[in-house]
Formats: structure tokens, sequence, C-alpha cells
């Protein structure tokens, strides 16, 4: 029994250091009723999907938080999708979107993490509770992930609408490293 563990364990360990031999898939689909797409990397267990937000969308949300139509419309112009991670894998996940790196037009560059937007909009003197609220609408920067652990939030790329970038994805999984990347990801305009 204890020999057939640590037997499985290898083979995991030996499967995740050599993340090229796991099969790592990203799938684009369309949203029939609203014109939004989506892109869902996979591997190794974990789901990562990014589904546009109309920018309109994002400004009603924020208005209704308590941001003013020029800041709400602020947040709304830096390219936000809805972000939902799953750990659908046996072992434990980990990211860091810190890590995380997107590269647009020949440059590569940092989301605008919940830190990010914070110190952004403490500069400005935004309120207290508006940032409180887009606080607790992004995802959260840092997490871990236990098997069958899920959650969503919004992320913020800091590009106009309609730009496309590519993103760069780190996250590790029972403590090793694995990369992936999402190309040709668009932001979403006002008009799907």
């Amino acid at each position: 029994m204890g020999s057939s563990r640590i037997i499985a364990g290898l083979v995991l360990l030996s499967g995740l250091c050599c993340g090229s031999a796991l099969a790592t898939e990203v799938v684009k689909s369309r949203d029939q009723a609203s014109g939004l797409v989506s892109w869902e990397w996979q591997h190794a267990g974990v789901k990562v999907k990014l589904v546009q937000r109309l920018p309109d969308q994002t400004r009603a949300f924020f208005q209704a938080r308590g941001f003013t139509s020029v800041e709400a419309d602020r947040i709304a112009r830096a390219c936000i999708f809805q972000t939902i991670f799953r750990n659908e894998g046996q072992a434990p996940v980990d990211f860091d979107l810190d890590d995380w790196r997107l590269t647009h037009a020949g440059h590569r560059r940092s989301l605008w993490t919940r830190q990010r937007w914070a110190a952004f909009w403490r500069q400005r003197g935004t309120g207290q509770a508006q940032r409180i609220a887009l606080r607790w609408s992004l995802l959260p920067t840092r997490q871990h992930f236990e098997p069958g652990d899920y959650n969503w939030g919004m992320t913020s790329f800091g590009l106009p609408p309609g730009e496309r970038f590519d993103l760069h994805l780190k996250i590790r999984v029972a403590g090793e490293p694995i990369s992936g990347k999402i190309a040709r990801i668009a932001c979403a305009t006002d008009h799907p």
C-alpha cells in the first residue's frame, strides 16, 4: 500500500517536472446571446477561463458601488475580464498574479492587480468604500487552491478596448512551476 502511494507520487511529480509532456489546451468560444468571447486554458487539472466584460457593463458595476462616472470609465477602459480559476487536479495549486505577464505591441507588462489599483485610487483621493468594492471584485493577487477549489473575480490588463495581447501564466502545481500562454486575447469593446 505504501509503495503504491510512493510510485503514484513519483509518476505525478515526473509529469509535473516535464510540463511539455502534459497536454495543454486553450479553447476559445463565443456566447451566442451576448457576443462576448472567452478563452479557457487547461493544464495538469488547472483551468483558467477569461471572459470578456463589456466596458459599459463594468462602468455600471462600479458606478453602482460609488465610483464617479469618470472613475468608473477609467476602470472600464482597462481591459477587464471575468476570470475563473479552478483546481480540478489531485495536487495543491498556487498562483501569484504578480508573476503573470502580458505581451502587447512587443512589450511585456504586469497586470493591474488589487494592490496596483488600490495605490492608483488612493493617490487620487478616492473613498475607502469604493476602494474596498474594487478590491473585493478583483481576483486575489495570490491564492492557494486545494483539489476541487475554485474562485473567480475580475482581472485587469490596463489596455484600451479592442486591443489584443498574449497572457503568460505561471502557476505552481504541488510546488512545481508550470508556465502557459493564452495567445491573441481581445479586450472587449462596447459593441461586441
